[in-house]
């Protein structure tokens, strides 16, 4: 599973997600703007950086692990250090190195160490949140990322119902995608459908998606099999279907890349059904606008 995109999709989704980890009051979370910034010099990538909108706050550094990885710390430390050179900010700093299990962690260095026993690097534990209760979806979500393959569609199902809910329909569909995502990674033999049997007999048929097509569907005259709002009534209420789907998608585009071009959107308005649900889950993996374009590029 690419944990470091489907993170940098959680921490862009869900903001207080971070203080939640730590601890801390969700409220903390006003008045940062998350992104991943590449450092030009060496060409990194942090996982995320929160930065605030005010002098007296914070910058927190977050690198999410679920590897052992001997050169964490120091290849971490030198994404800050560059990052510290690059755009010197004025705030001060904290860097959070969140592991999906201890056993993720090697030894830290003695410089790191002494930063770690200061406050100034914060070590979390994905795996202690596990059998934790929570009301948090951003939680809820890294639970079903560690839980067994056993566990998993139970969870996968809780997680559904908890999101019926919500009020915002957009943030229902954007947290029934990360459920899917996860499970496909999850159960890698099985087909899309048999995934979505796992945890939706009602749960996706209550997103928006679905919903404006089915009525769409219903108004125009016979009910067809629908897949996410894309086959459903006549051939109209299909077209409408399609539609929507562009237009959640390239919201999703927006906000992972700002903004989209003209072209690029074109070039999206024109895929078939097929090609969306492909991009739709392609979205998670890409890292840059490149990405996108590339895919694009092999489809046209």
């Amino acid at each position: 599973m690419k944990t470091d995109t489907l993170f940098y999709q959680l921490f862009q989704t869900f903001h207080s997600l971070l203080f939640e980890l730590l601890d801390r009051p969700s409220s903390e979370a006003e008045g940062y703007q998350f992104s991943s910034i590449e450092i030009k010099e060496k060409a990194f990538r942090t996982d995320g950086v929160f930065i605030p909108s005010t002098d007296d706050k914070l910058i927190y550094f977050a690198e999410v692990q679920f590897q052992l990885n001997d050169d964490f710390y120091l290849d971490f430390e030198a994404e800050i250090r560059l990052y510290l050179k690059q755009y010197r900010p004025k705030q001060d700093w904290k860097a959070v190195a969140i592991f999906a299990r201890s056993n993720c962690e090697p030894e830290p260095p003695k410089h790191c160490q002494e930063a770690i026993a200061l406050g100034r690097i914060v070590r979390v534990y994905l795996e202690d949140w596990l059998e934790q209760e929570t009301n948090s979806l951003g939680i809820a979500i890294i639970q079903l990322i560690l839980s067994s393959e056993k566990i998993a569609p139970k969870m996968a199902k809780a997680l559904a119902a908890k999101v019926e809910q919500e009020t915002d329909a957009d943030l229902q569909d954007r947290v029934v995608k990360f459920i899917e995502t996860v499970l496909v990674y999850k159960f890698p033999k099985l087909t899309r459908t048999e995934i979505e049997k796992m945890f939706t007999h009602s749960d996706l048929k209550k997103t928006r998606v679905y919903q404006e097509a089915l009525k769409e569907g219903e108004q125009l005259g016979e009910q067809r099999g629908l897949q996410l709002g894309k086959q459903e009534g006549l051939q109209l209420g299909e077209q409408r279907g399609l539609q929507r789907q562009v237009a959640m998608l390239l919201r999703m585009l927006t906000r992972k890349f700002g903004k989209v071009d003209p072209k690029v959107k074109t070039r999206i308005s024109k895929l078939s059904a097929v090609q969306l649900e492909n991009l739709a889950e392609a979205i998670f993996d890409f890292e840059t606008i490149a990405d996108l374009n590339a895919w694009l590029k092999t489809r046209s």
